[in-house]
């Protein structure tokens, strides 16, 4: 992504600042709050302009997924927008940064299904992510493997940001005055939080979780303040021995609730966007935050994905899609156009969202340079393309959708081959070379892996009624007539005249294109059939046809 804290950018472009101002596209009404905070800029003690800190968090249990892309995502969106509403005369945005926080101290509460050597992560339960071998053998404990994971995903999309380990800032004692500031305020947090507790869960409570010296777990156990300003509280260990211990340096870490308004606090955090899930728990930090002399971020409340039945998305249950299986299927752009719009509703997200997604992704992008700038501004490509600095420009589309791509793969069959595509696109695409034509390639690869894994196994053709067959073969008759490079809007008069035609008695053109998708194509729903003529070629779909009829 571009560094956009270091780089000079280019001159402002003076009609895209000003509808920025007032465009209604969530990553600008976002970026707005963080406007409305800092009317002058963000600045330090001494004036000077500081950076805005926009944060994601993640907890380094387990292996980085799709709800870590989209909070990195969604998040980024509001960075850029925020830094066009600050641009100055000369195109320089106000300074901002992207934290990704990794809360590699929590302990370890389960073993993971997806990782080798349980049997050492199980010896290892409720000790800090961070000071666990890694059952993988490659780093230098399971919490850095996971965090190596996060990096590496994060850098496989170009995001530009931050990493910070919270391991690395406790062992280091960078939040040592912020663990001195908790404990003075110990009681103000726990009247805070008590209230929040169940019964039983109130009588253990503490905001501070000491780490055993005898057994390094994380210890949920009540505490006593022994001297905020150096840092001791006494507590009673997992043996019955009480112990006098240090908070700083590593020995202890915060309940989480009290460690998202710590590090709020400690890490200047302006923006911060978390699940509808964790509502009540911003509130909470957003109070603890207040409490610790901070105030709690600006940020989104985003709705939870849903599955295919519509129930919450369960790591669990296993019945999401994961970001792996999503482009398989779909290709990146396709995922965060999906993921880009209406954050605030629940979204279903399952694999029969990515056909229609990858299809107006690129409706959208070949709309985008012929729009005025205030549309374009609520494109969500305007934004995406924005992620990592490209603008885009006029010549963006694809020749063929991947709606299309679909039904022909599907006529081809399970066994279709990336070369057996390319060559029917040679029929409708010019200079019909993969190398020509990287998205549309992209696009191939996913269509034939959808096509294996979803729709040749349920594709089945009918026998078409006696009035359909009849239609059938007056469209074969027709395009007998017709020169194979008639084009697929020649092709699609014919088969609007056909099916209009009252003698095969169909109520409707809808009518007539069912039948055409049911006994040619397998399917209930399919193209625009001018289209898949040109595409598939005339010779072939007349052979359809026949096959049809059992000719």
């Amino acid at each position: 992504m571009t560094d956009t804290t270091t780089k000079p950018a280019l001159l402002r472009d003076d009609a895209v600042h000003q509808a920025a101002q007032v465009s209604k596209s969530w990553p600008f009404e976002e970026a707005r709050k963080v406007l409305k905070r800092y009317p002058q800029g963000k600045r330090d003690a001494t004036g000077a302009l500081v950076p805005v800190v926009f944060e994601t968090g993640y907890g380094p249990s387990g292996l980085p997924h799709i709800g870590t892309f989209t909070e990195v995502l969604r998040t980024t969106l509001v960075r850029r927008a925020y830094e066009e509403l600050t641009r100055d005369a000369d195109g320089n945005p106000a300074p901002t940064r992207l934290v990704a926080f990794s809360d590699d101290m929590d302990g370890l509460r389960k073993v993971p299904d997806n990782v080798p050597d349980k049997d050492m992560l199980t010896a290892n339960l409720g000790k800090p992510l961070s000071r666990i071998p890694d059952p993988f053998g490659t780093h230098a404990s399971f919490a850095a493997h996971n965090n190596a994971l996060l990096r590496e995903f994060l850098d496989q999309f170009g995001f530009d940001y931050e990493f910070v380990a919270a391991s690395e800032r406790y062992d280091a004692g960078a939040f040592d005055d912020a663990l001195k500031n908790v404990l003075r305020h110990y009681d103000a947090i726990m009247a805070i939080m008590l209230p929040t507790l169940r019964e039983e869960r109130r009588k253990t409570y503490s905001p501070v979780l000491p780490i055993s010296p005898k057994t390094g777990v994380v210890l949920q156990v009540p505490i006593e303040v022994v001297d905020a300003d150096a840092g001791l509280i006494r507590f009673t260990d997992e043996d019955g021995t009480a112990i006098e211990h240090s908070v700083l340096g590593g020995q202890a870490k915060l309940q989480w609730k009290v460690d998202w308004a710590m590090r709020w606090v400690a890490l200047g955090v302006d923006y911060e966007m978390f699940g509808k899930d964790l509502t009540d728990s911003g509130t909470q930090s957003g109070k603890i935050a207040q409490v610790l002399g901070g105030r709690r971020p600006d940020g989104l409340i985003y709705e939870l994905f849903l599955d295919e039945k519509g129930e919450k998305i369960s790591k669990s249950k296993g019945n999401g899609l994961t970001i792996e299986q999503f482009l398989e299927y779909g290709t990146e752009e396709a995922m965060a156009f999906y993921l880009f719009r209406e954050p605030k509703s629940a979204k279903s997200l399952h694999v029969g969202v990515i056909p229609r997604a990858a299809d107006e992704y690129w409706q959208f992008r070949e709309k985008l340079s012929a729009q005025p700038v205030e549309q374009q501004l609520g494109n969500p490509v305007w934004h995406l393309l924005r992620t990592n600095g490209y603008h885009g420009g006029a010549g963006d589309s694809l020749p063929v959708t991947y709606g299309l791509l679909l039904n022909l793969v599907g006529v081809l069959g399970a066994g279709a081959s990336r070369d057996q595509v390319w060559s029917y696109l040679g029929n409708y695409v010019a200079n019909a070379d993969a190398a020509a034509h990287p998205a549309l390639d992209a696009l191939v690869t996913r269509a034939l892996a959808y096509n294996r894994d979803f729709i040749a196994p349920t594709l089945q053709r009918r026998k078409p009624q006696p009035n359909e067959a009849a239609a059938l073969a007056a469209l074969d008759g027709a395009l007998a007539g017709m020169a194979p490079d008639a084009g697929a809007e020649a092709f699609q008069t014919v088969v609007y005249e056909v099916g209009k035609t009252e003698a095969f008695g169909f109520e409707s053109l809808r009518d007539w294109f069912r039948a055409l998708y049911e006994t040619l194509l397998g399917s209930a729903q399919g193209p625009r059939m001018g289209s898949f003529i040109a595409l598939y070629g005339l010779a072939n779909t007349r052979a359809l046809i026949a096959e049809a009829l059992g000719a």
